[in-house]
């Protein structure tokens, strides 16, 4: 690695000292600032050729500052450094010039990968006064899960590159997809969605790229398709996975040629569409399995984004509760919160229906709970699919059996005329798991070698189960979880 003078802006002096020892390890010459006025002071003395930056600083946001920096040293690369960890912050500092963006707690060796990325890359760098960024995104939740999502969507807003978004049912593709859309140059054109999943086979290219009048029987006059209504904007593939073939070759042929023509068409039509495509299937097994055309995937494929289902980003789930039961109450239904135990008994459940699902939970809750504050009861009850208190939890009077019988058929009946997403086997059991786990802790009064001999279980598998789950057996033994 190249060595460089690199200066370090932060106001924690416990960061300063740490990224001062790391980096002059790898043979770097370093400068500290904890403010803005001493960044600008060690500019001019130190003439770094790195700079890296916390954004809340003393004396002002460190944001703000980059842009006239790289006015000044348009040669000079910025990593920025942050504790707010929001899209809106990660958008923000690529539009404002910044070389890299790293959300704390950061990882060292990447830090070091991104200061020697920056050293190699020095060449100039315009800094054009970037648009103001909504704070109001779509996407919420600052988890280590969401980071490298909202820094890839930071880096493909400016540009027209193709995304496949990859996520399970309810995560919240089409929110990626938006929010693509609303930070980027097309932000004033059309947002068109398109579900492949919800239209009838027949009708998908005539609802992809329109049809004349008399092109099948029922055209009774010319109709224009999403491609059409989305164009000079962005049009959104979502569930491409259940995409028919030989509309997927079609697909591809547009993509290829950049225009199209309407069903029973002759006049090629220009597509000037952004396209952002979404599934929850295993694109490659499809190929494997001849469902899904390898070179349409390619082109699609340029730049994955993968959603992180809710169970992995379980530090998401207060905020997002609370996001939903606000917006309930901006709707006009019942202004609600959250006790500790509500949260808590959130905290633990498997979520096969993710996002989607705990918002549609909020807003029963918001509706139909009696009491301003909701408990962990409440919320059981709610999960069971019953209208509030007056619901009787199942396993009172019946077997484990019976119970999970009347959970899972109120489950299914939740889908309606859809069905749940693939994998229930295994997320029914780690819903039973995680309880069974920490009851019996509680039982045993937090002794794991005691719990694993009563499950019948060794003790290495249950250390295992325990942290797969994110149960903390002190908690438990001290009676708080």
């Amino acid at each position: 690695m190249s060595s460089g003078r690199i200066l370090v802006v932060d106001d924690d002096a416990a960061i300063r000292t740490v990224l001062a020892e790391a980096l002059r390890s790898e043979g770097h010459t370093i400068a500290l600032a904890a403010s803005i006025a001493e960044m600008e002071g060690k500019i001019g003395s130190f003439d770094p050729e790195l700079l890296i930056t916390d954004v809340i600083l003393p004396d002002g946001n460190g944001l703000d500052q980059i842009s006239s920096v790289l006015q000044r040293r348009p040669d000079l690369p910025v990593i920025v450094l942050s504790a707010q960890n929001t899209l809106a912050t990660a958008v923000r500092a690529t539009e404002q010039g910044a070389f890299e963006y790293l959300p704390k707690p950061f990882d060292l060796d990447e830090l070091c990968r991104a200061v020697g990325d920056g050293l190699r890359s020095r060449a100039n760098r315009g800094a054009a006064a970037p648009e103001a960024i909504k704070e109001d995104l779509p996407l919420i939740g600052r988890s280590p899960a969401m980071q490298d999502v909202y820094r890839t969507i930071a880096r493909v807003v400016s540009n027209e590159l193709t995304v496949l978004v990859f996520g399970e049912s309810g995560t919240g593709k089409e929110l990626v997809a938006r929010a693509i859309h609303d930070l980027g140059p097309r932000r004033q054109k059309p947002f068109v969605a398109i579900n492949m999943a919800a239209i009838p086979r027949d009708l998908i290219e005539s609802e992809l790229f329109g049809h004349e009048r008399g092109a099948f029987t029922g055209a009774q006059a010319r109709t224009a398709g999403k491609f059409e209504l989305a164009q000079g904007g962005t049009l959104f593939l979502d569930e491409i996975g259940d995409m028919p073939m030989e509309a997927q070759t079609r697909l591809l042929r547009v993509l290829q040629q950049g225009e199209f023509t309407t069903v029973g068409g002759a006049r090629p039509i220009r597509a000037d569409v952004r396209i952002i495509a979404a599934t929850h299937k295993d694109l490659p097994a499809l190929i494997a399995a001849n469902g899904f055309r390898e070179d349409l995937y390619y082109r699609l494929n340029v730049v994955p984004v993968t959603l992180p289902p809710l169970r992995e980003r379980v530090g998401d789930i207060p905020e997002l509760a609370r996001h939903f039961l606000d917006r309930a109450a901006q709707e006009g239904l019942s202004r609600k919160r959250l006790g500790d135990d509500a949260l808590a008994r959130l905290a633990t459940h498997g979520w096969p229906g993710n996002v989607r699902e705990l918002e549609n939970l909020m807003r029963r809750l918001a509706a139909l709970s009696r009491e301003e504050l909701i408990s962990a009861r409440q919320i059981d009850q709610a999960l069971m699919g019953g209208p509030g208190e007056s619901v009787p939890i199942p396993f009172i009077g019946k077997g484990l059996e019976d119970a999970v019988e009347v959970h899972l058929s109120g489950y299914f009946a939740s889908f309606g005329d859809d069905l749940p997403p693939d994998g229930l086997y295994d997320r029914v059991l780690a819903e039973v798991e995680a309880p069974l786990l920490r009851l019996t802790l509680a039982a045993v009064r937090g002794n794991q070698l005691r719990a694993a001999d009563l499950l019948g279980i060794n003790r290495n598998t249950l250390r295992k189960k325990l942290t797969d789950h994110g149960i903390d057996p002190s908690r438990v033994r001290r009676g708080t979880g």
